[in-house]
């Protein structure tokens, strides 16, 4: 029994690599985003549960940078009205990642 548990173990914790590294980041592509391009940092909307470390790692492993820093905003749903109805437009969360003076991500 106890062989069984360890197995599962490695793989849940394979499963949480993966995650970070496949899912993850995803281009913010706006006007704002545009201009905060062009001054070294760069938007991507990730995952609800990443926090600055899983983005900062998910940067490193996806584009071979070393962010300077990361910034996270909650964006919250919003209510709209679909054939007279109210409904929850869904949230997302957005992270704004600065790289040194050098470095540049070709989105």
């Amino acid at each position: 029994m106890l062989r069984k548990v360890k197995k599962e173990e490695t793989k849940k914790e394979q499963v949480s690599e993966n995650k970070q590294v496949s899912f993850g980041l995803v281009p913010h592509i706006t006007e704002k985003a545009t201009f905060l391009g062009e001054k070294n940092a760069y938007v991507f909307k990730v995952e609800p549960e990443f926090n600055k470390i899983m983005v900062r790692q998910a940067v490193k492993k996806q584009y071979n940078v070393e962010p300077a820093r990361v910034r996270i905003i909650n964006i919250p749903g919003k209510m709209v009205f679909i054939r007279r109805r109210r409904a929850q437009k869904a949230g997302y969360k957005k992270a704004v990642v600065y790289l040194k003076k050098g470095d540049k991500i070709s989105l």
